[in-house]
């Protein structure tokens, strides 16, 4: 196992600029996940501490071993990709030993390691089985098993359950988070799924065009947005956002929505009368009598255990979650409020959370 640090990292084609100043430092055994929108530079960054793009500038440590210069195969890493890049003419077997015997490694020891692996894995019933005889999602435990034969100090994974179906990208999650329980060795997970982020990460990178916008466990990320694109990008459904107007008071502080209505916050550090967005997340509204939050609403989906509620509140597109049956007519109104502790407020220029003012009294 071993740590890995990262200064200030930059990744530049020519005069475009891919990532600037990254900068991140993985303890030893942690699972990272790199989570963000497409193109923000994740994948980019999993390659560039596999060894597979140069690095334009800043310092890359692996096990307190600085290794810009050094090449893939001497980095003791090992990466699973998105495609499963399995030998469709070897067996189970064959594919899962196929780097040890090319090394010329000992007998005793692949098998070993490919006894572990399996074990691990739950792969001893198809050893002899080719990759057109097996699923999806054993095929992609076949190339982590790959992975696993060569003992690394780091796993790297590049969004290794893109090409699975929903059923089976749950049942992978789960596997992946125990075998990393089992080797304890550190992880770091590329996705554009914040769920699979959420449901597996130690900790959690944001990235977004190109740099990070917070590190953080999922609940910290969950709970405490820095900003309007983590609270959007973190949680499903999204995060909805109303634009008011702060305004404090002698006990507490109010948000006047579009619509005149008064929200109820508690006192953040800004000024009387500074624009600011509120952010709630669907499951947090509540069916208060005379709830300052007026819904008019567009469309209702019933999922089961909870139904979602899409309309118009103070101008904006608003999305509810229930964890009730209920069937309102479309175009009427619901009457709703949020608890102050569950309502974030950003500043409506920069984006950036707006603290707590009790937090900045000695």
């Amino acid at each position: 196992m071993a740590e890995l640090s990262l200064r200030n990292i930059a990744k530049r084609y020519g005069s475009t600029t891919v990532l600037e100043n990254v900068s991140l430092d993985v303890a030893d055994g942690e699972f990272i996940v790199l989570v963000g929108p497409s193109g923000c530079g994740k994948s980019t960054l999993l390659r560039m501490i596999a060894g597979l793009e140069e690095i334009s500038g800043g310092d890359l440590d692996i096990g307190g071993r600085r290794t810009n210069d050094v090449p893939p195969q001497k980095r003791d890493i090992s990466m699973v990709f998105q495609s499963y890049a399995l030998f469709p003419h070897m067996n189970v077997r064959n594919n899962i030993t196929f780097g040890p015997r090319v090394r010329r490694e000992p007998t005793a020891a692949t098998e070993a390691a490919l006894e572990r692996a399996a074990t691990i894995l739950n792969l001893g019933d198809y050893l002899g089985r080719t990759p057109g005889q097996l699923s999806g999602g054993q095929r992609q435990r076949v190339a982590m098993g790959r992975s696993i034969v060569r003992n690394p100090k780091v796993f790297l994974f590049d969004e290794p359950l893109s090409n699975l179906d929903a059923k089976l990208r749950v049942q992978m999650r789960t596997e992946i988070k125990a075998l990393h329980q089992k080797l304890g060795t550190t992880i770091v997970y590329v996705t554009h799924d914040q769920i699979e982020a959420m449901t597996m990460a130690d900790r959690i990178v944001v990235m977004n065009a190109g740099h990070i916008e917070q590190i953080g466990s999922p609940l910290e990320l969950y709970d405490k947005p820095a900003n309007v694109f983590v609270a959007s990008f973190i949680g499903s459904p999204a995060m909805s956002f109303i634009s008011g107007t702060y305004h404090p008071r002698d006990i507490g502080a109010v948000v006047e929505l579009a619509d005149g209505a008064l929200l109820p916050v508690h006192p953040v550090s800004a000024p009387d009368g500074a624009a600011v967005e509120v952010g709630i997340r669907p499951e947090n509204y509540l069916f208060t009598d005379n709830g300052p939050l007026q819904l008019v609403v567009e469309v209702v989906e019933p999922t089961g255990p909870e139904t979602h509620v899409f309309g118009r509140m103070a101008g904006k597109e608003v999305r509810c979650v229930f964890r009730i049956r209920l069937d309102p007519a479309l175009g009427s109104t619901l009457q709703l409020g949020a608890a102050p502790d569950h309502i974030h407020l950003f500043d409506a220029t920069s984006g950036k959370r707006l603290t707590s003012a009790s937090s900045e009294r000695p």
